[in-house]
């Protein structure tokens, strides 16, 4: 599981710097300031839970007989609605996408919630 974890981070993290370059260059003029701004909000929260990801990657290495599926599976379903709505929201302009971004936000709680219940239970 570990290492899935650290593949899939790895990879989202990758696409974090890849989206952060895309938004400061490519969409620099072809964006309103606040669609900048929420494209910029996608990349940091993007960016801080791919890193997150990767933390417990290494954890489940740290700790191989502990079970860190469900803090992962929730960080990563975390980004693709919170961040994939808001990269959509930017690119779309499509503002009813942002009811999906707190579907995001209460799977990142959730994922680091279920992460400090794995621990303590260890």
């Amino acid at each position: 599981m570990g290492k899935t974890i650290l593949m899939t981070a790895s990879v989202l993290l990758a696409m974090a710097v890849a989206a952060g370059a895309f938004g400061a260059h490519a969409l620099k003029t072809h964006l309103s300031a606040e669609m900048l701004q929420t494209w910029k909000t996608a990349v940091d929260y993007h960016f801080y839970h791919a890193l997150g990801l990767l933390l417990i990657g290494v954890l489940a290495f740290v700790m191989p007989d502990v079970n860190f599926k469900w803090p992962g599976i929730f960080l990563f379903a975390g980004i693709l609605l919170f961040s994939g709505s808001l990269y959509t929201m930017a690119l779309s302009g499509i503002k009813a996408l942002g009811a999906i971004t707190p579907l995001g936000g209460l799977s990142f709680i959730a994922g680091w919630l279920i992460l400090l219940i794995t621990i303590w239970r260890k």
